[in-house]
């Protein structure tokens, strides 16, 4: 029994009935004051109370039992004295309103319309920069122990891709289509999606709406259609924090890249190279259709499990900033207090920073950096966005690199100095306190990270997009 809604139940048919406490109370065996806490449900009453006060009421006990509140009055008294319950509410030190019959019902609503606002509120996957950090270190560290596999996620990749029959080569947008048919969606290309939204599904009507190919072939827009596919394959539900929210973000993007590059075939390709000991991350890229950046990171996924080798990853911008990173053979990357990586300073030694410096960008660009806890053989390809340059580092421990292409680079650097080392102190003594630079730092890492029930995403105009679409 609910012993909230059982009380408001009695109340109702006490005040239908016209009774007091006290004249229900005596015909039911109970004193008044016992009554008052059954109908606020500060006392669960007894069956064989129950069955008396039924008595009284000339009810059914059943009629008393039911789920569901008498009224629309009722069910909103209840939900205040519920969200009045709450740890969030006594959090804020506030006196708790009693729902009695003085309370107008425009008061009623307002009040649970507020308890409303800040529930949602409270349950928006919302992360301040040092809560993201973590979050994203957390994660870094779980996919670290299991060497960055998910062995879950490639059954469900294999699983859909069987349904067309793809097992080598470059995954058709055809095929893609396919495999979205088969879940129940249709996929859509629109020119008008939300400004902050990269694809859009909606649930209701089975469509994914996607941007048109920016360039022939659109090849990106095939792991945006597996990403959101992945959604439902995997049984996401809207993540109730920021933490779930990136959990859910990796386990999209793995089965897209899951699917663009099958695990048998990708496993295949990799181990015919390096037997021929000719591993490339541009080859593998070119096999299967994707980028760079892509093929870099499902390297990762199978390197350790399937190749026996121990890797890392870096995407870093031109200024040196780490934007996403992966090891597990030990390269020391630089970390803030928290754990985090993401926007900490690579050395100026290591690869995936000396590669801007060359001319020839169209091939990877390969060194060997030495570093205060050994040497690291390291391939990289530069790439440029709207607004600035980046580069995809993969490397591996020295000794491993006899499986690589380019591993007889005579390039070398010493970074063996502490990451992160301070500047020089002579340099220090003649300049502190002399110098006032204006960092270039993007807006985004000074500030909260947009709320809403998907961050970054306004929902409000995904919604009028849906609502627009559906009308059509």
């Amino acid at each position: 029994m609910d012993a909230l809604t059982v009380g408001r139940r009695i109340r109702h048919f006490r005040r239908e009935r016209s009774l007091t406490l006290e004249q229900l109370g005596e015909r039911a065996g109970l004193a008044g004051s016992q009554l008052s806490l059954i109908e606020n449900g500060r006392r669960e009453a007894r069956l064989s109370q129950i069955s008396a006060i039924a008595a009284g009421l000339d009810v059914e006990p059943a009629e008393l039992l039911r789920g569901d509140a008498p009224d629309a009055r009722s069910a909103l008294e209840i939900e205040l004295e519920r969200a009045q319950t709450t740890p969030a509410y006594a959090s804020l030190g506030l006196p708790r309103v009693t729902s009695a019959k003085s309370l107008s019902p425009d008061v009623l609503e307002a009040l649970v319309g507020l308890h409303r606002e800040l529930r949602r509120r409270a349950t928006e996957a919302i992360a301040t920069p040092e809560e993201a950090r973590r979050a994203n270190t957390e994660l870094r560290l779980v996919m670290r122990g299991h060497d960055n596999y998910q062995p879950d996620l490639e059954r469900e990749a294999l699983d859909l891709l069987s349904v067309v029959g793809h097992e080598r080569g470059a995954l058709t947008h055809h095929n893609v289509a396919r495999m979205a048919r088969h879940l129940g969606f249709e996929i859509i290309h629109v020119g008008d999606l939300p400004h902050s939204t990269r694809s859009v599904t909606d649930l209701e009507n089975g469509r994914i709406y996607l941007p048109p190919a920016s360039i022939p072939g659109g090849h990106g827009l095939r792991a945006l259609a597996l990403q959101a596919m992945a959604h439902r394959v995997l049984g996401h539900r809207e993540p109730p924090s920021y933490a779930e929210f990136l959990r859910q973000r990796l386990e999209i993007n793995y089965f897209a890249a899951a699917c663009l590059m099958p695990e048998t075939a990708s496993v295949d390709f990799l181990a015919a190279a390096k037997g021929r000991r000719d591993l490339a991350i541009e080859d593998f890229r070119d096999a299967f259709g994707v980028t760079h950046e892509a093929a870099a990171l499902r390297f990762t996924n199978l390197a350790t499990k399937h190749l026996d080798l121990q890797v890392h990853f870096l995407r870093v911008g031109d200024d040196g900033a780490i934007y996403k990173a992966y090891e597990n053979d030990g390269l020391p990357l630089p970390t803030d207090v928290s754990g985090s990586v993401e926007g900490q300073l690579v050395p100026r030694g290591w690869a995936a920073r000396t590669a801007f410096e060359r001319t020839n960008r169209t091939s990877e660009f390969h060194q060997i950096t030495d570093t205060p806890v050994g040497s690291f053989w390291c391939a990289v390809q530069t790439g440029t966005t709207p607004t600035e340059e980046f580069s995809i580092a993969v490397g591996v421990r020295f000794q491993d690199s006899k499986w690589f292409r380019g591993r007889d680079t005579r390039l070398r650097s010493d970074a063996t100095g502490p990451v992160g080392v301070a500047a020089d102190a002579q340099l220090v003594e003649q300049w502190k306190g002399k110098a006032w630079p204006s960092a270039k730092l993007h807006a985004h890492i000074l500030s909260p990270l947009p709320s809403g029930t998907f961050p970054g995403v306004d929902d409000r105009e995904v919604y009028e997009f849906l609502q627009e679409h559906s009308e059509r």
